[in-house]
């Protein structure tokens, strides 16, 4: 492994006044992600309808300005109400076909007496870029210093219009 010295973990969180398994139900069906992440646009599962499950996968579609690509992504945790995992395996324009590790992404379901606690975290899973090269694609494809940075305002975003889309179904 390289050592790096970059952020590779950031998170945030919002209270949001439902409950802990309305929250998970949301946010575990993946075809749903693209109406709150600035960046995904939605996903595709091979059994519509059924709960997520740790070994399913799902492809991804994202943009950012005129990029767009696509994902393929292994659910790794899935532990309804409390918490939701999935990594990103596979990279490529028009289909996943690229084996890489990209990104973690896990989502925590705290029960508060307001509602729900809900953690939306990123892990930098590219553990064997040297910081040079990795920082040097982060500015390129982010205009940030990192994902790190870029990833925290995705994040709040994504948050933000949960909660509010969420609040006003319930």
């Amino acid at each position: 492994m390289v050592k790096t010295t970059r952020t590779t973990e950031v998170s945030d969180s919002i209270v949001v006044g439902i409950d802990p398994a309305t929250a998970y139900d949301a946010v575990s069906d993946v075809t749903q992600m693209g109406r709150w992440s600035p960046e995904n646009t939605g996903a595709v599962v091979a059994e519509p309808g059924r709960p997520a499950y740790p070994g399913m996968t799902f492809v991804g579609a994202n943009r950012r300005g005129p990029m767009r690509w696509r994902t393929e992504c292994t659910v790794t945790v899935a532990e309804r109400p409390h918490r939701f995992a999935f990594r990103v395996c596979r990279w490529g324009l028009w289909k996943p076909l690229l084996p890489v590790a990209v990104a973690t992404w896990e989502y925590r379901f705290d029960a508060v007496a307001e509602g729900t606690r809900i953690t939306e975290v990123w892990y930098d899973d590219r553990v064997h870029w040297p910081d040079t090269p990795a920082l040097w694609f982060d500015r390129v494809a982010t205009g940030k210093r990192g994902f790190a940075e870029f990833q925290k305002g995705n994040i709040r975003r994504t948050l933000d219009r949960l909660k509010s889309e969420l609040e006003a179904a319930g």
